[in-house]
């Protein structure tokens, strides 16, 4: 079974595969896994190394190498929870990159139902770095998740038991907002700030000063950059506009 489940994600094209038993599954701020799936066993995780788009100054061809990643992985998750349910009878649940998240005041759009971080710990595809991203030993830091959850028990993969981080401090010392600077916690706020920032914070902004603005003042907002790329974003959904901590990493690179 876990043979055929990885050769069947290998040929998908997937980069790496990892399995994690749920009850090693551990998110601090993430809900338990059974409120999502109260009967979840097992997470087979897949590794999706990011393209060299991220290395881009110009931010549209950066994002656009994410927005490639979410759409292959999207079919990747489909195909296996497909696949695990047509044979082997077993249920399946998939957890994709990104969105849809909660939305909600206490989460502040930043919390994961499912922690794709913390599932690739503990299926053995890497560790947490001082960025408080995984870091994969053949990828660095230039690797994204996705999930497919299952009710079917799988033998596992053993977690990784050395560091790969190397606390040389780039991700720290490129982080534009400072949100690295106290070690073991990303500062979630001052991120989103550079890395989302025409998302909902932005988006609040926006239409605050709009809402209060004269009726002059308010066709020149409509026509400011600001309004065109929260336009654009909430298009897309998230756009990321910051790659820092992600690609500066030189665990891997090379």
């Amino acid at each position: 079974m876990r043979k055929e489940i990885k050769e069947f994600v290998a040929g998908l094209g997937v980069d790496d595969v990892g399995i994690a038993s749920a009850d090693n599954y551990d998110s601090p701020r993430s809900p338990e896994l059974q409120s999502v799936f109260p009967r979840v066993r097992s997470l087979v995780v897949m590794a999706y190394k990011e393209l060299s788009s991220c290395e881009s100054d110009n931010m549209q061809i950066a994002m656009n190498g994410r927005l490639d990643i979410m759409e292959f992985s999207r079919s990747c998750n489909y195909r296996l929870a497909r696949f695990i349910e047509k044979e082997f009878g077993a249920k399946a649940m998939t957890v994709p990159v990104s969105y849809p998240l909660e939305m909600s005041r206490e989460t502040m759009g930043a919390v994961a139902d499912v922690s794709l971080r913390h599932a690739a710990v503990a299926a053995g595809l890497g560790c947490l770095g001082r960025h408080n991203l995984v870091i994969h030993p053949g990828f660095g830091s230039r690797v994204i998740f996705t999930a497919v959850m299952s009710d079917m028990e799988i033998p596992p993969d053993e977690p990784l038991t050395q560091s790969l981080c190397d606390d040389c401090m780039d991700c720290v010392e490129s982080c534009p907002s400072g949100a690295l600077d106290e070690e073991g916690k990303s500062d979630v706020l001052k991120c989103l700030k550079s890395c989302q920032p025409y998302g909902i914070g932005g988006n609040i902004r926006h239409w605050s000063r709009f809402a209060e603005s004269a009726k002059d003042e308010r066709k020149e907002l409509l026509k400011d950059v600001n309004y065109w790329r929260i336009y654009q974003a909430q298009s897309l959904g998230f756009q990321y506009f910051c790659f820092n901590c992600l690609k500066c990493c030189p665990v891997g690179q090379g």
